[in-house]
């Protein structure tokens, strides 16, 4: 049999939600980073957890795009479409190209499977209109073969099924499934008997594609084409982001805590935290939001960098606390996972629609930095800068990623710290001694000086109510309170942030795309598609929101034609026009709860670009 040399190729998993779709993703995409290919992934898991099984709205996905070179998007359609039941070939056809693979299952396309998936004759693949090729197995039989001396249970076997097909497409891309093994070992390292039956099936499912060539033409293989030489692994944004923490602060000498509440999609960073209590974190899974905002509170008074995790309605919950570290002036990160809203919205799904929320949404004039990460791996270094920032700027400062970047994964190179700016809190110094008061600040940069508790000679009280400027004693001055706000304002403004750069044609585009956070893999793929069309195309997009690069004005004016495009109805785009005096952009707008799809955005800004 051939093998046939790809770029590049999108496979997407998708059974019921507790077929392990997610956990067959995961290890088909470790087994590609680990080789060198670039990877993007997408998470596509329902919001009703607990569907009935095989029902329409109980499906989950799993989508990988596996590249020689660099991928900056799952993919907008795969080329491999796995499909564990009916209702995921019913939910999830749409997502294959016209030239896809499609591995089914066919124990679980019985005719009560085909009518939870709402199929109205007893042959869904011609009622469909598929034309594409079909590898369809008795996949569950076939396990339940492999496994029939194991002296597992039926449907303790049946869930290993998703095994099956991870290794019927590690044959078809020529994966080495050692690899596999080891995850699966290290996953269920505490159930050995389960991982060795998990390893027996995905080899069940190799040897099947061997030895019946599977009704295709070739097998493919992807060779990664720019090798970096370094350690890497397969890292979604939540544990970057916990990693980024961790890291901090080492680099600062300071213990980490982290207040949380467990909540969707941001939970997985207070599981991955808990686990380092060797490298000095403390996690504390509070009763509530405000409780988790409020004891970080406590913990960085403590002179801890203090972190508290959330989603968006998490945020509405901890504006209070997160005002009373504003007026304080404490070192604090509000990590904010953004979901589909309002309420309870869309948990498990993508968006943009917290901008505002985090910038204005709290009483008073409050100011705090705002930094949104652009990618899976980008995660961990936003958190660094974060933390960075709240410790030299003695602010609460947060950080925004989203479901799709949070829950996604890519192939990261595993940092050297060494390499990292240092961290450098603006602790009181022994001169001070006497003369010091809680709110003295460095002249330069506005910032105020920060004395842990228990430091003799520094007994300081803080809190809520406002402070004279000079005594640290409560007043309610308004000439006082006035000037406080100042400078709490322009503490944060003298804040250094890099310049916005701009890719593609930055000197002569007909177009610039514009911008914020976790949409950066979809705008830069359209920007390319684009400019491969002969198009004139430049990206500015942004990773620090408050304050903005100094050259944003600069940059926005410079273009005859600009689109802000983002998940939500224009945030951000309000927010530029507010800080660029004469900004009128185009806008892309799309609140669907999934990621922004290519061929869609390169369709909108190609009539932009031909319009007069």
């Amino acid at each position: 049999m051939m093998i046939k040399e790809l770029e590049q190729v999108v496979v997407r998993f998708s059974g019921d939600s507790g077929d392990g779709m997610q956990l067959a993703g995961n290890i088909f995409s470790t087994v590609s980073a680990t080789v060198g290919n670039d990877i993007s992934t997408f998470p596509d898991y329902p919001a009703d957890i607990r569907a009935p099984q095989g029902s329409l709205t109980g499906v989950s996905g799993f989508q990988v795009h596996v590249g020689a070179n660099k991928v900056y998007t799952p993919g907008d359609q795969c080329d491999v479409l796995v499909a564990m039941n009916a209702a995921a070939l019913k939910t999830q056809y749409k997502f294959a190209k016209p030239t896809a693979c499609i591995i089914i299952d066919t124990n679980c396309f019985e005719k009560s499977d085909l009518e939870k998936a709402d199929f109205k004759t007893d042959n869904p693949i011609e009622e469909m209109g598929i034309k594409q090729d079909v590898i369809a197995a008795p996949i569950s039989q076939m396990v339940k073969d492999c496994l029939a001396d194991s002296g597992m249970d039926n449907k303790s076997m049946l869930k290993c099924r998703n095994m099956f097909a991870v290794g019927l497409v590690c044959w078809l891309f020529n994966r080495d499934l050692s690899i596999a093994e080891n995850y699966i070992r290290e996953k269920f390292a505490k159930k050995p008997e389960i991982a060795e039956a998990n390893i027996k099936v995905i080899h069940a499912g190799y040897d099947y594609g061997h030895n019946t060539h599977s009704s295709v033409a070739h097998t493919y293989r992807i060779e990664s084409q720019n090798k970096v030489s370094g350690r890497y692994m397969d890292i979604t944004g939540n544990k970057a982001t916990a990693y980024g923490f961790i890291a901090a602060a080492e680099k600062a000498g300071l213990k980490l805590y982290l207040g949380s509440y467990p909540i969707t999609p941001a939970t997985d960073v207070l599981h991955e935290l808990s686990k380092h209590k060797s490298l000095g974190v403390t996690t504390v899974q509070c009763e509530d939001e405000i409780a988790g905002c409020a004891s970080a509170v406590g913990a960085s008074y403590a002179g801890a960098l203090a972190v508290t995790s959330t989603s968006g309605p998490g945020i509405c919950l901890k504006s209070e606390a997160m005002n009373l570290a504003v007026i304080m002036e404490l070192p604090l990160v509000v990590l904010d996972v953004q979901r589909g809203g309002p309420a309870t919205g869309l948990p498990t799904k993508s968006e943009q629609t917290d901008l505002l929320q985090v910038l204005f949404g709290r009483n008073g004039e409050s100011p705090m930095p705002v930094i949104a990460a652009t990618s899976p791996t980008d995660c961990f270094e936003c958190a660094y800068a974060a933390s960075k920032m709240a410790l030299e700027h003695m602010t609460p400062v947060v950080l925004m990623t989203d479901a799709f970047i949070a829950n996604g994964s890519a192939a990261w190179k595993l940092p050297n710290l060494a390499e990292y700016a240092a961290i450098n809190p603006p602790y009181v110094q022994p001169e001070m001694k006497g003369s010091w008061t809680p709110y003295q600040r460095n002249e330069e940069t506005g910032v105020r000086y920060w004395a842990i508790p228990g430091t003799e000679g520094f007994t300081h009280i803080l809190g809520g109510l406002e402070k004279d400027n000079k005594t640290g004693a409560i007043s309610t001055n308004p000439e006082n309170h006035h000037l406080m706000t100042q400078l709490r304002q322009q503490k944060i403004e003298k804040i250094e942030v890099p310049d916005v750069a701009v890719e593609g044609d930055a000197d002569d585009a007909e177009l610039l795309i514009v911008g914020f956070g976790g949409t950066y893999g979809h705008l830069h793929a359209a920007m390319d598609e684009l400019r491969a069309q002969g198009k004139k195309v430049a990206l500015a997009h942004f990773r620090f929101i408050n304050p903005l690069p100094k050259n944003t004005a600069e940059v926005l004016k410079r273009y005859k034609k600009v689109v802000v495009a983002e998940q939500n109805m224009g945030q951000f785009a309000g927010y530029l026009r507010m800080k660029v005096d004469g900004f009128v952009p185009y806008q892309y707008n799309e609140v669907k709860g999934q990621p922004f799809v290519v061929s869609e955005l390169v369709e909108a800004f190609d009539k932009l670009i031909t319009e007069n």
